[in-house]
């Protein structure tokens, strides 16, 4: 019997690109944002979703990710964050394989703290209707990128840094407008991360005025 979709965090990228700033030390996941991290923010809105997670990480972050989603429900790749061999794909194909009897799965990277859990379920309402199914916002693409399970044996031969994009091209793709601009904001550098900052401390001020 198959369970509902699934919500592949993605959380075991180097972040090379962070890294190579000049004040950065610690994973970009780690760095705190508002009351928590980059990483458990991403996690608490796919929480609030209410929809089954899987979580792909290293042994670097596995114990922050333990922290807030249960044991059973992370994929931990082997090697280290510094000396990770592994691409997107390698994480997309075994979050999926992790759940292989899921009706589909969204990919989603665990940078990516400002996605709302109202918008991981407008997607999850149009899985059914589209093999691959997109956020976007005001026209753009965005994340989280869902897959139907037919695909399911070109999601677990994914390797390397592209990603499933071949699969986004090569399926028709649907793309549900949200007003969530977050699923167009990712944290790749210092300046990203500062910026995600103040857009969510201005939404954090805005809902406690509501």
């Amino acid at each position: 019997m198959r369970q509902g979709p699934v919500v592949v965090v993605l959380a075991a990228g180097r972040g090379v690109r962070f890294r190579s700033g000049r004040s950065a030390r610690a994973h970009k996941l780690e760095q705190p944002f508002g009351d928590s991290t980059v990483l458990e923010t991403t996690l608490a809105h796919v929480i609030q979703s209410r929809l089954s997670v899987v979580v792909v990480t290293t042994e670097a972050l596995q114990a922050r990710v333990t922290a807030t989603i249960a044991a059973r429900d992370v994929v931990v790749l082997p090697g280290n964050g510094d000396e990770q061999p592994f691409g997107m794909g390698d994480s997309i194909a075994a979050g999926v394989t992790a759940r292989s009897n899921a009706s589909g799965w969204m990919v989603l990277p665990g940078d990516m703290p400002l996605v709302q859990p109202a918008t991981l379920r407008a997607v999850a309402a149009a899985m059914p209707h589209h093999p691959v199914v997109y956020a976007q916002h005001r026209g753009r693409r965005g994340h989280p990128v869902a897959f139907a399970a037919e695909l399911y044996s070109e999601l677990a031969r994914l390797s390397g840094d592209e990603g499933a994009r071949r699969l986004v091209a090569r399926y028709p793709a649907f793309g549900v407008e949200v007003p969530d601009g977050g699923v167009l904001l990712d944290v790749d550098t210092e300046q990203d991360l500062e910026r995600l900052r103040g857009l969510h401390a201005a939404h954090a001020g805005e809902a406690a005025v509501d």
